[in-house]
């Protein structure tokens, strides 16, 4: 009886592979999502051009024939007919075009505005009258990568008119370019609503309420901040300091520490971020690291006080208001008829132990 000789093939992998191969095969990887890339970029790129001079041509029917409603809604219904694989030809959309032509007479203009999404340039339009400001939050979203969604949120919460307005002494106390960037990355006031009060709030309470919401505390900050601990224990001489909050700014490659004042900032604030500064540059900070920013997010301030107490410190320090939500506290007059916790919880023990259904009335506080 003649056995048949069974032989595993071996799979792909199980191939020994030559030398560098990983290596190789990582680089070829990289290059074609590269490519991808930036082949989706041009295609944006080209279609909003596409747009653009569509809209120039509108501009001109418009202007020299005097087109009006009617003309657009054919266009409209024979580009659909004769591309209909292409969206994009409604004639909502090509008012946008004719606007976004009108706005941007220049084809280097457009261009330039050609590196977002169209979806993203539709947004500016509805939502930014000034050209200057359109063009900021555009250079914005590219640089940052924004998707439409905190591209409309940014717009909403004016960051055009809050970036760089902390009040700092950064120019005196950084290097001419870590000082731009730092400016930067500051706004007044910072926007915190996710975060609710009552209005005789402490510290601590404004602290939890960050810690509760840290993702959005993070966004609100902007690009940048790692966060790295909250209480952050420092020892000098033996004795405990503790840091509200700290971060690391990975892009001014620097500590930052940020203290919250439930009041209006007060003088004293600055000599105790300095010194919180200058105990985290000695104990913390690295020789490749850039000096520790202090940011004192402050209830209320006054200009004039903050330029003052900034003026001959010689440490990094900014200066800026916050909004929160806050809801009004009950009268203190209601708050002593209400029960307390303990006399709550001892009346539902009692229910809990004689079986009863219906609570006794609870009793009043004096």
């Amino acid at each position: 009886m003649n056995k048949k000789r069974i032989v595993a093939k071996k799979s792909i992998s199980d191939v020994s592979s030559p030398q560098g191969y990983a290596k190789l095969l990582e680089q070829i990887k990289t290059d074609i999502l590269q490519t991808q890339l930036r082949s989706a970029l041009s295609i944006t790129k080209e279609l909003t051009m596409l747009y653009w001079r569509i809209g120039k041509i509108l501009i001109e029917k418009t202007r020299e024939e005097g087109w009006g409603a009617k003309p657009l809604e054919r266009l409209s219904r024979d580009l659909k007919s004769d591309f209909p694989d292409i969206t994009g030809f409604s004639l909502r959309n090509l008012k946008y075009m004719r606007q976004f032509a009108e706005t941007l007479p220049d084809a280097n203009w457009a261009a330039a505005a050609a590196q977002i999404p169209w979806g993203h340039n539709m947004l500016l339009l509805d939502k930014v009258e000034d050209p200057t400001k359109r063009l900021w939050y555009a250079q914005q979203a590219l640089k940052s990568g924004w998707s439409r969604s905190v591209l409309e949120s940014w717009i909403e919460s004016d960051l055009y008119g809050r970036k760089g307005k902390a009040i700092t002494n950064f120019k005196e106390t950084l290097p001419p370019a870590q000082s731009d960037m730092a400016e930067q990355a500051l706004k007044d006031p910072y926007h915190l609503q996710f975060v609710t009060l009552e209005s005789a709030y402490r510290e601590r309470e404004l602290e939890q309420g960050l810690m509760d919401h840290l993702q959005k505390f993070l966004v609100e900050l902007g690009d940048g901040f790692a966060f790295m601990g909250r209480q952050y224990r420092i020892e000098v001489e033996g004795e405990d300091h503790w840091i509200d909050l700290l971060f690391y700014h990975v892009k001014l490659h620097c500590y930052v520490v940020i203290e919250l004042k439930a009041t209006a900032f007060d003088p004293r604030d600055a000599g105790q971020m300095n010194f919180y500064l200058s105990a985290v540059d000695d104990l913390l900070r690295q020789p490749e690291d850039q000096p520790t920013i202090g940011i004192l997010l402050c209830k209320t301030k006054s200009r004039v006080k903050v330029e003052y107490a900034l003026r001959r410190c010689s440490s990094p320090i900014g200066v800026s208001s916050y909004e929160t939500k806050i809801i009004k506290s009950l009268p203190k007059d209601l708050q002593s008829k209400l029960p307390t916790i303990e006399e709550i919880e001892t009346e539902l023990s009692t229910i809990g132990t004689t079986g009863s259904t219906v609570p006794k009335k609870l009793p009043k506080k004096k």
